[in-house]
């Protein structure tokens, strides 16, 4: 492992790249604390120091690259571009002249990137404006600026302007460095908070633990923490690699003397076919229930509508059931939106291969819909224990959700996804180049996927 880390350094080509990539991660960074103009700092910081607001903006910071609890230019992170990334993609599926450009290639692709880019100007005016008028209404601008219009411009202006940056860097590193840049940007901005996380909890152990009384952080709680962290990332490994390998027989042709073909291959299904996404659109949604509920709580006085809100607050009983519900009900959308049975078995055809067994066409679309089927259910149940296990550890030990968070939910896979991304990356460059990769030198050593 380390020699095939030093071996990074002896390549100029692939050792540039990853010096690019750094430095760009250190812009985002260095841009993170740059506050805005007229936003009264100490005010949001204490707004966003406990409750329901606060772990509203915990969970919007984890997927988003950005950070509201301190309004910078980078506060909205790089969830616009992402929405709009989802957006056409979802559209493609059902828009006839965006499925005609997709199949057109690269160049098609090019013309709904550019696409993809306007429309993520447009959600970040709309979600700027909407912010403002958030803090304006909580009191968290400054007197003296609360009624300037010019400021209120600058403020929508630069929330956009931010995250057009955060596009821009991470498509330079997707051409001049290595890896997914706004994956990158995304998993820097998860693993910086892990630093505070770690200094919280010996904080707490030492203050506590110093007083002689019952410790918030004893060892029992630190030793199931540090436990349960490496479970939870070696589970994580597991289900993203994992795959349901169908065999698949390539057909004989006779030329002359000769026969071609026959070999046998095999197509991998991903077990967490969805990744993330089930996670990100499934909390994003459980936002509006709890905030519709407070405000018709403090409207109508009605305590029917607290109880309700009680129960969509995250760690209630009937919240995390509706959370595992709707993971599992987009994880199979999202599977029926990206996976195409009937094209794939179309495309085993033309290229003249088959399934052992089964004949080529509806009956192998048919087979391969059922297989996915099954797959996606043990993904999805991974993937509801993934994310329910911050709120209940948060919950049950007393443990602060800024620590918990790193035991799984949306940015534990994020972190896990992509940096096993990163590390074939490199590997592949290692090895094209005749240098070993991480688990040993000879081919069977590469990272795999690992499969049923």
């Amino acid at each position: 492992m380390l020699s095939a880390f030093l071996n990074i350094f002896k390549v100029p080509e692939l050792r540039n790249k990853l010096f690019f990539t750094l430095g760009m991660l250190a812009i985002y960074r260095i841009g993170f604390f740059m506050p805005l103009p007229g936003v009264n700092q100490e005010s949001l910081a204490k707004h966003f120091s406990g409750g329901g607001a606060g772990q509203v903006a915990e969970y919007f910071a984890i997927f988003t690259g950005g950070d509201l609890q301190q309004s910078t230019i980078f506060g909205l992170g790089i969830m616009p571009y992402i929405s709009a990334a989802i957006i056409f993609q979802l559209l493609v599926t059902v828009i006839p002249a965006l499925e005609r450009l997709k199949k057109e290639g690269q160049t098609g692709q090019k013309k709904i990137q550019e696409y993809t880019r306007y429309a993520t100007v447009g959600l970040c005016l709309v979600q700027a404006f909407f912010w403002l008028n958030y803090m304006s209404r909580q009191g968290l601008l400054m007197a003296d600026y609360a009624n300037w219009w010019s400021v209120r411009l600058m403020v929508v202006v630069g929330l956009t302007t931010g995250t057009i940056f955060l596009m821009w860097l991470g498509e330079q590193i997707d051409e001049y460095g290595i890896g997914n840049g706004i994956s990158l940007i995304i998993m820097a901005g998860i693993v910086a908070r892990m630093p505070q996380a770690v200094i919280m909890v010996a904080q707490n152990a030492e203050r506590m633990g110093g007083m002689g009384g019952r410790s918030a952080m004893d060892p029992s709680k630190i030793l199931f923490l540090i436990v349960a962290f490496v479970a939870v990332v070696a589970g994580s490994i597991l289900i993203t690699q994992g795959q349901r390998r169908i065999p698949i027989q390539q057909a004989k042709q006779t030329r002359g003397r000769r026969v071609y073909g026959g070999q046998r291959q095999y197509l991998p299904l991903r077990v967490n076919h969805g990744g993330v996404m089930p996670i990100i659109f499934a909390s994003s949604l459980l936002i509006f229930p709890g905030i519709i509920l407070q405000w018709l709580t403090t409207a109508f006085h009605w305590s029917g509508w607290g109880l309700l809100a009680d129960a969509m607050r995250p760690g209630a009983y009937i919240y995390e059931l509706t959370y595992i519900g709707l993971i599992y009900f987009f994880a199979y959308f999202w599977t029926t939106v990206q996976f195409q049975p009937k094209e794939m078995a179309d495309q085993l055809r033309d290229y003249g291969s088959f399934i052992p067994g089964l004949r080529p066409g509806k009956r192998t679309a048919d087979y391969l819909e059922k297989v996915m089927e099954r797959i996606t259910y043990v993904g999805a149940g991974f993937l509801a224990i993934i994310a329910v296990i911050p709120s209940v550890v948060a919950i049950w030990l007393d443990i602060p959700f800024s620590v918990s968070a790193f035991l799984g939910g949306t940015g534990l896979l994020i972190v896990v996804s992509v940096a096993l991304d990163l590390v074939q990356r490199i590997e592949a460059q290692l090895i094209m180049r005749n240098y070993s990769g991480f688990l040993g030198s000879e081919g069977g050593g590469r990272i795999k996927g690992a499969y049923a």
